[in-house]
């Protein structure tokens, strides 16, 4: 009987790779478990109790973690998210007319455009104003020391 449990348990966790809610992992789980408690008893009713209360158990025991490890992964800044506010240097005219720019931060290189659509030229110093699609949003540092004053 053994068999069927491990079957069981490989059928659920490959279910849970195709679904995204995290829950019929643990009724493979549980498939496992009972698998073990088959080693020790034939006895199809006991196997079944044990099915059924280690996967309620393992559902409801878990869903506070699962929960916050879910909720967690939505307010995590993205990589693209993080570079608001770093300042770095442009190693490409940024040009909004023909759409070019690359600047790098950090170590990373980005393609970039003009928050006010001027031009900047290469060796600029910017700061990330915002993220717009795939490209960083940036203005010369010149701009953001102006803002300053004023």
């Amino acid at each position: 009987m053994w068999q069927f449990w491990l079957i069981a348990a490989g059928i659920f966790f490959v279910f849970e790779m195709i679904t995204v809610g995290f829950l019929v992992f643990w009724l493979g789980i549980a498939a496992l478990i009972t698998m073990v408690v088959s080693f020790f008893t034939d006895n199809l009713v006991i196997q079944t109790a044990v099915f059924v209360i280690s996967s309620i158990s393992l559902i409801f025991l878990t869903k506070p973690f699962v929960k916050k490890f879910m909720n967690d992964k939505d307010n995590l800044a993205t990589n693209s998210y993080s570079i608001i506010g770093k300042t770095g240097i442009v190693t490409e005219d940024i040009d909004s007319t023909l759409g070019t720019g690359l600047v790098k931060i950090g170590t990373e290189t980005w393609s970039a455009k003009s928050n006010d659509e001027n031009f900047i030229s290469k060796g600029s110093t910017i700061t990330v104003t915002k993220i717009d699609g795939v490209k960083a949003v940036v203005t010369t540092n010149s701009e953001v020391k102006s803002q300053i004053l004023n």
